[in-house]
């Protein structure tokens, strides 16, 4: 059994700051827990957007604090997500987020990250692995 709080991630390898400086995440669950997923809870920070697409995952989020707008850039189709409103990339579209007020949400992620992806210049998380124990 894991028990985790969010308290014992900041300021670890676990908290994670993009490189664009768009977002932060604390990984609470990754891949090195082999469990099949990994559970993030991710902020968005105000004003700023961020354009992402999932190639090699599957992404459900649920919105708990504050208020963004989603573009499938697939279909140009806009979406007002506020707390309570999940949404899922069953497709790997290609999206982009637009937070209004600082957006706090809870993702989880399949294939599991490994806590050390950052979006490219594509807006994908590269897929990688963690070593098979042995």
């Amino acid at each position: 059994m894991i028990v985790r709080s969010l308290r014992d991630i900041e300021g670890t390898d676990r908290h994670i700051k993009s490189q664009s400086g768009t977002w932060e995440s604390k990984r609470i669950v990754l891949a090195k827990e082999r469990v099949g997923f990994s559970l993030h809870e991710t902020t968005l920070y105000a004003g700023t957007e961020t354009k992402m697409w999932y190639a090699n995952h599957v992404e459900a989020v649920l919105c708990v604090e504050g208020e963004a707008e989603l573009t499938n850039e697939e279909t140009g189709e806009k979406h007002w997500i506020e707390p309570g409103t999940m949404y899922l990339l069953d497709g790997h579209e290609r999206h982009t987020m637009r937070p209004k007020t600082d957006f706090r949400c809870v993702c989880v992620f399949n294939p599991p990250v490994t806590g050390r992806e950052d979006h490219d210049e594509n807006g994908v998380y590269p897929l990688l692995t963690e070593p098979e124990e042995g």
